[in-house]
């Protein structure tokens, strides 16, 4: 009896979830399994809802953003009383013999409780544009959001220079700056503000004024959404707190733009690049590296080598346990923030 197998993509969309769908089904379609999507992540468990892949062109949709199953933010231990008995119950009359699940530290922190606290049989995939995922050195979708805020600087550096203006560009990044640091070095920006240093604003326009005082015309500033903005000891960040006790992020572009034009007087046009780092065809990179680990989470399930997660290390694609990819999130390492110090201003706060 041929392997039945479910797929899901959770969590937000990022370049190449098409791609390790196609890496993991061809494999796995190779090896005469059959392959069962749901459709909008764990809701589609939740709910019961399938999407045919038997006979999709894997091959020609691998190079489309997006994914072709949906997804969405749902995960069965929001409502764990409801929704756990309503996912097994889902893979029971599937008769599923393994779940991969493709997604980022939610979808992965509820596959791995499943398999640990139900035995469900499961094989994770890392996907998310934030790089945030441990135990593995990158994650999908990463390198593709990277080249959208990288360009979006590069073209706006014309425009800044033009009119004599600071644009201050808002990058994802709640909690961990990969993104934001990422581009930010890439583009030459003067500054770049990540969550994993709180910021002086002062300090930040004291360097931009030494910049203009030296002759600069513009200047470019790449702030996460998740940055902690300080001035002369107060937080001007948001410190209200979502349902999951983490601070609200949004408007640090608003923030900076509006002390920079106060204390210096400088024109500064704040710019949210917002979905588009997620919008769009993934690049060659992310094609490929999709690919990879689609097709690792198919051995693993032909191998029934359960609770584990394809990863990069060292540019080889591996597998490792699961529990240990989301055990904690990966932020920006010093090593990282010490390589790029010019970039970064000293750690600000109170």
């Amino acid at each position: 009896m041929s392997l039945r197998v479910g797929v899901l993509t959770g969590g937000g969309d990022a370049p190449g979830l098409n791609a390790a769908i196609c890496g993991l089904a061809r494999r796995l379609l190779d090896a005469d399994a059959e392959l069962i999507g749901f459709a909008d992540g764990w809701r589609g468990l939740i709910e019961n809802r399938t999407r045919p892949l038997q006979q999709s062109n894997f091959q020609h949709l691998l190079v489309y953003g997006g994914t072709l199953l949906g997804s969405s933010g749902d995960n069965p231990y929001r409502d764990p009383a409801r929704c756990v008995p309503a996912v097994l119950a889902t893979i029971a009359e599937h008769r599923l013999d393994a779940l991969v699940t493709i997604g980022g530290e939610g979808t992965l922190g509820a596959s791995d409780r499943l398999h640990r606290e139900h035995g469900v049989a499961v094989v994770g995939v890392p996907k998310t544009i934030d790089n945030d995922l441990a135990a593995t050195d990158f994650t999908f979708g990463f390198f593709s959001a990277v080249e959208v805020a990288t360009r979006a600087m590069d073209d706006l550096r014309s425009t800044a220079e033009s009119h004599s203006r600071v644009m201050v560009v808002e990058c994802m990044g709640r909690h961990a700056g990969w993104i934001t640091a990422y581009a930010g070095v890439a583009a030459g920006a003067e500054a770049v503000l990540v969550p994993e240093r709180p910021t002086d604003v002062e300090e930040l326009c004291a360097r931009l004024d030494r910049l203009r005082q030296g002759g600069a015309r513009s200047a470019i500033v790449a702030v996460a959404e998740g940055a902690r903005l300080f001035e002369r000891g107060v937080c001007l960040s948001s410190t209200q707190r979502d349902e999951f006790g983490e601070y609200k992020t949004g408007g640090a572009a608003a923030i900076v733009s509006q002390r920079i034009e106060a204390l210096l007087r400088w024109e500064a046009r704040p710019l949210v690049l917002g979905h588009l780092q997620r919008a769009g065809k993934p690049i060659a990179f992310d094609r490929i590296f999709a690919l990879r680990l689609g097709a690792r989470a198919a051995r693993l399930v032909l191998e029934r080598r359960f609770g584990r997660m394809a990863a990069m290390r060292a540019g080889d694609i591996v597998d490792v346990p699961l529990q240990e990819a989301v055990a904690a999130r990966k932020t920006l390492t010093q090593e990282f923030l010490d390589r790029y110090e010019s970039f970064f201003l000293p750690i600000g706060g109170p």
